[in-house]
C-alpha cells in the first residue's frame, strides 16, 4: 500500500514538472509600432505615379540611367539607398528600427518589386469586385467565374504578401531579443498578418470589398 502510494506521488509529482516545462511565454508585440513599419515600407516600395519623389530622384524633365532589366532587385536598393541609409545608424523608433530589418532582406525587396509589377492588374480585380482584402492582409477571390484565369496572379500577390509578414514577425522577435523558435513565431504571425490586413483596409479604395475584424465583408 505504501508503495503505491509513493508511485502515485511520484507520479503527479512529473505530471506537474511537465506541465511547468510548457509553459508559454508570451512575445511582446508593439502593434502601433509594426502598423507604422508596414506603412512606411509601403508607401515607399507601393509609391503610385504622381506622388511626391523620394530623396534623391531626378527633376522633372530629366531621367536617371536605367538599371539592368534583370536586376529587380538592384532598382529598390538603390532606392532603399536614398531613404534608409542615414537612418540605419541612428532610428529613433521601433517602427523606423523595424522597417530598416525587414528591407535588408531581399527576398522582401523582391515581393515588393513584384508586387509594383502587378499592382494595376490588381486595382482592376479590386475595383470590380472580384476580389477583395481579407483580415488576415491576403487577397481573396470574391467572383471566381469572372477572375477570367487570373489564379496565378493572386497566388503570387498572395505569396509576396507572405513573405513581407513573415519577414515582420521575425523581426519583431530579433528586435525584442526573444529567440525564433517554432512556437514563437506561429505566436507572432497571426498578429503580424492581422496587423498587415488592417494597412490593406485602411488604404482600400471606395468601392473595393474589405473583411472586417469580425469577419464581415463590406465595400468601403
Amino acid at each position: 500500500m505504501r508503495k503505491l502510494a509513493l508511485r502515485l506521488l511520484l507520479t503527479a509529482l512529473g505530471a506537474l514538472l511537465a506541465a511547468c516545462a510548457i509553459i508559454t511565454v508570451n512575445v511582446y508585440f508593439p502593434a502601433k509600432d509594426v502598423k507604422e513599419a508596414y506603412k512606411s515600407l509601403d508607401e515607399m516600395l507601393l509609391k503610385q505615379e504622381g506622388t511626391p519623389a523620394p530623396p534623391g530622384s531626378p527633376p522633372a524633365g530629366e531621367t536617371s540611367p536605367s538599371p539592368p532589366a534583370d536586376k529587380p532587385v538592384s532598382r529598390l536598393l538603390n532606392l532603399l539607398g536614398t531613404w534608409f541609409v542615414a537612418e540605419a545608424h541612428a532610428a529613433e523608433s521601433v517602427a523606423d528600427e523595424l522597417a530598416i530589418e525587414i528591407s535588408s532582406k531581399p527576398e522582401v525587396l523582391k515581393a515588393y518589386d513584384e508586387m509594383k509589377e502587378r499592382l494595376e492588374q490588381l486595382n482592376k480585380l479590386r475595383d470590380q469586385g472580384i476580389v477583395g482584402e481579407n483580415k488576415q492582409g491576403l487577397i481573396t477571390v470574391r467572383e471566381k467565374e469572372r477572375l477570367g484565369g487570373q489564379e496565378a496572379l493572386v497566388k503570387e500577390e498572395n505569396d509576396n504578401r507572405k513573405t513581407i509578414i513573415t519577414a515582420m514577425a521575425r523581426a519583431i522577435l530579433k528586435l525584442g531579443k526573444q529567440p525564433e523558435t517554432k512556437e514563437s513565431l506561429n505566436q507572432v504571425l497571426p498578429r503580424a498578418a492581422a496587423t498587415y490586413g488592417d494597412i490593406r483596409r485602411d488604404a482600400a479604395k471606395s468601392g473595393w470589398w474589405i473583411e472586417l475584424a469580425n469577419g464581415r465583408w463590406v465595400q468601403k
